[in-house]
């Protein structure tokens, strides 16, 4: 068989199975793209427009009418397979066919619902088939970036410094935040833009304090901060911008906690290299932060990774239970940012590419300098 990068995405994956497994069924819809090259994007828990199943030596792209021609069109190397009535019975059918007896699975990806009707059919199949739970094994494989990844997501953080360079422009007292998001969302998709990685954010004054606030009636002040987090979506790819601005001259409180945040962005960044441990990582940043009195007012990770989707492995994390070596090759941000309910917030965030000995800062636009 031709080596596409789809095949040689699927003997990466393989190489990385347990020897038990027979098979693993993909149902994550980044993962599914990302070894099979079909497009379409699950909106919903309740619908898949398909599930990928590979064995040792084959794979398969099961979907339905809607979706066939298009799976067709874009699964190089895959085989597609429409299923007319029921996506279980042709699963099994295939299991049948293919001697799989130890089946892995994305436990993160496959709802209850879902897993609980596709094994009932292979069960009344007459097939004994274990179903085991088999987490990250394509996200490990997404984690470092090939080149062509690494220039998609170029486009796209391109895409959005341009777009929020001109909507900062537009930043006035009396505009609400919702109508700055549309504009965001506007000259996004105007310039090319696929899609949005994510909603924008856009967080005035007090709202400003809770980091993923929903943007709304509130109308944009004088003197309070302003929060704006957005990202395009290029070729699949995302990317991930945050900066906090201020109409009219900035009081010292504001001053005070931007020159923070931004330190502690700079040391993180100075800092960050392959290889480390995440939580050293984040403790870049957390450190100077907690030792001005503020480590409580800094409540999520330092950053994470982004790529076909906008958070994906690794997470630069404090928390032992998400600890992960950094590999060479991932795209993170590093996004450091102070919450003080009843004032506001500052969150800054920037792109950066790990590399073996240093951190490329991959994001151009500047900051404020007093």
């Amino acid at each position: 068989m031709e080596n596409t990068p789809n095949t040689l995405r699927l003997e990466a994956l393989r190489s990385r199975w347990t020897p038990e497994l027979d098979a693993l069924l993909v149902a994550g819809p980044e993962n599914r793209r990302y070894l099979s090259g079909f497009t379409s994007r699950d909106d919903s828990f309740t619908e898949t427009s398909g599930l990928l199943l590979t064995t040792r030596n084959r794979a398969f792209l099961l979907t339905d009418f809607r979706y066939v021609e298009w799976a067709r069109q874009e699964a190089a190397g895959i085989e597609v397979v429409m299923y007319s009535q029921s996506l279980g019975t042709t699963l099994a059918g295939l299991l049948q066919d293919q001697g799989v007896r130890i089946l892995g699975f994305e436990d993160a990806f496959l709802t209850y619902r879902q897993y609980q009707r596709l094994a009932q059919a292979v069960a009344e199949a007459g097939l004994a088939v274990e179903w085991r739970p088999a987490a990250g094994l394509v996200e490990g494989l997404r984690e470092s970036k090939a080149p062509e990844e690494v220039a998609a997501i170029r486009r796209a953080l391109a895409l959005t410094e341009e777009t929020l360079l001109e909507v900062a422009a537009t930043l006035a007292s009396g505009r609400t935040e919702a109508q700055v998001a549309w504009e965001i969302e506007r000259r996004l998709r105007e310039k090319g833009a696929e899609d949005l990685a994510f909603p924008p954010i856009v967080a005035a004054g007090p709202n400003s304090a809770q980091p993923h606030h929903h943007p709304g009636d509130y109308r944009l002040q004088e003197g309070e901060p302003i929060i704006i987090d957005l990202g395009a979506r290029v070729n699949g790819y995302c990317a991930d911008l945050t900066r906090t601005f201020i109409l009219g001259p900035p009081d010292e409180q504001f001053r005070k906690i931007y020159g923070l945040v931004r330190r502690a962005q700079a040391q993180a960044e100075q800092g960050l290299r392959a290889g480390m441990d995440s939580r050293d990582a984040d403790a870049l940043a957390r450190d100077l932060i907690a030792a001005q009195g503020y480590g409580e007012a800094f409540g999520h990770s330092l950053g994470h990774g982004v790529g076909l989707a906008i958070h994906e492995a690794p997470s630069l994390s404090p928390h032992k239970d998400r600890a992960t070596t950094l590999l060479p090759g991932s795209i993170i941000t590093v996004e450091p940012g102070i919450y003080l309910t009843g004032w506001g917030g500052v969150r800054l965030e920037d792109m950066a590419l790990l590399h073996e000995d240093r951190a490329e800062v991959l994001t151009t636009l500047g900051f404020y300098e007093w």
